[in-house]
């Protein structure tokens, strides 16, 4: 059974930093591609960024672009998000995800795993 849980959230003032990480178990971690998404209340979710199986590639919303980040340490199992810059507009739960399309997907009905979510709040 796959497990992801994902931790770090929290209350952050405007301009300051946060980092997800997201735990997997139950499936072979360097086969998937994993994922970040977010859903604010009374929005829809919508794609943060992904990184590769491998990786090597990353791909961002255009939202984060060159504020956060995704990396992953495929010996724990592990992926991360960095958030740096955090806007009052980036207020929302962030979830993690795993497809096995090696590169990865910005939908998010190509995920068939998912975390519970951790809630990121950022105050003007």
């Amino acid at each position: 059974q796959v497990q992801l849980v994902e931790s770090g959230g929290g209350l952050v003032q405007a301009g300051g930093s946060l980092r997800l990480s997201c735990a997997a178990s139950g499936l072979t971690f360097s086969a998937y591609s994993m994922a970040w998404f977010r859903q604010a209340p009374g929005k829809e979710r919508e794609f943060v960024g992904v990184i590769s199986a491998s990786g090597s590639r990353t791909s961002y919303a255009d939202s984060v672009k060159g504020r956060f980040s995704i990396s992953r340490d495929n010996a724990k199992n592990t992926v991360y998000l960095q958030m740096n810059s955090l806007e009052p507009e980036d207020t929302a739960v962030y979830y993690c995800a795993a497809t096995i399309l090696l590169s990865g997907s910005i939908y998010s009905h190509d995920y068939k795993s998912w975390g519970q979510g951790t809630q990121v709040t950022v105050s003007s």
